[in-house]
């Protein structure tokens, strides 16, 4: 089924890639089930790429009711070897303006009610993520900002917040506490997935507001979020696009071998059923 090389996951603001050439629409079925919605294929820059909304068109899903999963399992049917995601965030430091975007290179997770991994079922895989990104990804969505001229800082710590509710004061003040950079509500389980699918991931995350903890900030409201994305989109779609076109053809990072020492469980305990399911990311080793 292979059908693009690159992976765009659109967030909020972000629902459609302008610029996408011989654009056509694919529905994909996973073992895990369904994806946010139909992928949109196409090209850019003379790459193939398929964009996922990550939310849905229309933004009707939550957070939480993301099926991270399917959506990054069908970006590897489709071929894809690098994941540009693209994100709103809050702000935890004052020097991360709305409008800003951050390339973060540490996650920290504070989210209970989701899936992150594609083991389970008979098998037991344990990969890296001490280096959770890509950072072939990172350093091309940094140097598309600067070729954009927009302002993009290079690493940082990203939380990973439950939702669908902003933070609290005491919650906010904790994380700026521990240093953290900005906080979204979706990267992490991707950039997970990600590793284990041996896709190359790094997100770009779109500063709109500084959360609860500035004096003199009002409390972030959606209105005031949804301004500032509008901005951010036209801004990001042109990141995106400078990225795609300067992303090195051939991949020399350690993340198209992810899997290669993970699998702990006997080869012959492994249920085949559990196999079959994973055979598109074990196959090569099992």
């Amino acid at each position: 089924m292979a059908k693009a090389e690159i992976g765009i996951i659109g967030g909020s603001g972000l629902y459609s890639m302008p610029g996408l050439e011989n654009v056509r629409e694919e529905r994909v079925t996973t073992p895990f089930g369904e994806p946010s919605d139909a992928f949109i294929l196409g090209e850019i820059e003379g790459r193939s790429v398929a964009f996922l909304a990550r939310h849905g068109r229309g933004h009707k899903l939550l957070p939480s009711e993301l099926n991270f999963r399917a959506n990054i399992f069908a970006m590897k049917m489709l071929g894809v070897e690098r994941i540009l995601s693209v994100s709103a965030v809050g702000s935890l430091k004052e020097e991360h303006k709305p409008t800003d975007f951050v390339m973060p290179d540490q996650f920290i997770d504070r989210t209970f009610a989701r899936v992150g991994t594609f083991f389970g079922d008979g098998i037991v895989a344990h990969v890296g993520f001490g280096d959770p990104v890509c950072g072939t990804v990172l350093n091309t969505f940094a140097e598309a900002c600067e070729t954009v001229g927009v302002v993009g800082k290079r690493g940082g710590t990203y939380v990973c917040m439950e939702g669908p509710q902003f933070s609290t004061r005491a919650e906010s003040n904790l994380y700026r506490s521990w240093g953290a950079d900005v906080i979204g509500m979706t990267n992490l389980q991707e950039a997970k997935l990600a590793r284990e699918a041996e896709i190359c991931y790094a997100t770009m995350a779109m500063v709109t507001d500084y959360d609860c903890w500035r004096e003199g900030h009002d409390d972030v409201t959606i209105d005031q979020v949804v301004a500032v994305l509008h901005q951010n989109a036209e801004n990001a779609a042109k990141v995106v696009k400078a990225a795609i076109n300067a992303i090195p053809k051939e991949r020399t990072c350690a993340c198209g071998s992810a899997l290669k020492y993970a699998v702990l469980t006997d080869r012959k305990a492994i249920p085949e059923a559990t196999k079959e399911k994973l055979s598109l990311l074990l196959g090569k080793y099992l």
